[in-house]
């Protein structure tokens, strides 16, 4: 068994959507690296915008679990959402940016399955993301929850775009309130029941803007019936301390959830 695990990073073909990503990032555990590897927890993780896939944010946080853990801890992939031009593309399909929902949503899914040592039941399977990657994480979890059976909000929007919501709804929408409306995270999981999903949300105590949004957005999640551990990272603010605590944070939580301490 290694010590540690091993990053690097990968190009995955966009079939399905066509869509320029800069090559993916991927982190695999010291169990992943053994003659006879098991099969892993498997956590897609999106950076913010902008940002890039790189898997070394991830890379001491995930050794030190798989240290408690005798090697074990969940294969991450990194991938991109934003594109070469780190582009606020919402995480959807659209005119202006391409098809990035499939990218992810059909593209970087299909690549996972057919290329990582993977456990295949949602239970292990975990859409992560931080501040735009954060909001694609939870648009994705309310989208495709037969995929997703967990998700880590650190930090994320509320909704896509919603820094500059009037040139989205304009660019993006062609004007359309209600189209906007209905990508609104909060707007999808009031319309579904999510009994079977484990939600963790997280932000910077001192994050004013984050945490007013999280808390709606948890609160949201809550009320369609996930399982939701909310947790505010001690003076976090919006930067690399809120992304560590957050992913730590999410390890703790679905810690039992994957049962890899057993």
């Amino acid at each position: 068994m290694p010590a540690v695990g091993k990053t690097g990073v990968v190009y995955i073909d966009p079939k399905a959507s066509g869509f320029k990503a800069r090559p993916a990032g991927v982190y695999l555990p010291p169990a992943a690296l053994t003659a006879h590897p098991p099969k892993l927890p498997f956590y897609l993780l999106m950076m913010g915008q902008p940002g890039r896939p790189d898997p070394h944010y991830v890379e001491g946080i995930f050794n030190d679990y798989a240290k408690k853990h005798r090697g074990l801890a969940p294969i991450v992939l990194v991938a991109d959402q934003v594109g070469p031009t780190q582009s606020d593309t919402l995480c959807l399909n659209s005119a202006k940016f391409g098809q990035v929902e499939d990218y992810i949503a059909k593209d970087v899914v299909s690549w996972a399955k057919q290329n990582l040592n993977i456990l295949s039941e949602r239970k292990y399977w975990t859409v992560a993301g931080y501040s735009n990657g954060g909001q694609c994480a939870i648009s994705f979890a309310a989208k495709y929850p037969q995929v997703w059976g967990n998700v880590v909000d650190i930090s994320g929007e509320e909704y896509p775009g919603a820094e500059h919501p009037a040139s989205n709804l304009s660019s993006i929408f062609n004007g359309d309130q209600a189209a906007y409306d209905a990508e609104k995270p909060i707007n999808i999981m009031a319309k579904h029941h999510y009994p079977d999903t484990h939600a963790v949300f997280t932000v910077g105590s001192d994050d004013s803007l984050y945490v007013a949004q999280a808390k709606r957005v948890s609160q949201a999640a809550r009320e369609a019936g996930m399982i939701v551990d909310y947790h505010e990272v001690l003076n976090g603010g919006h930067l690399i301390k809120a992304l560590a605590g957050g992913l730590t944070r999410g390890l703790q939580v679905l810690d039992k959830r994957w049962g890899l301490s057993q």
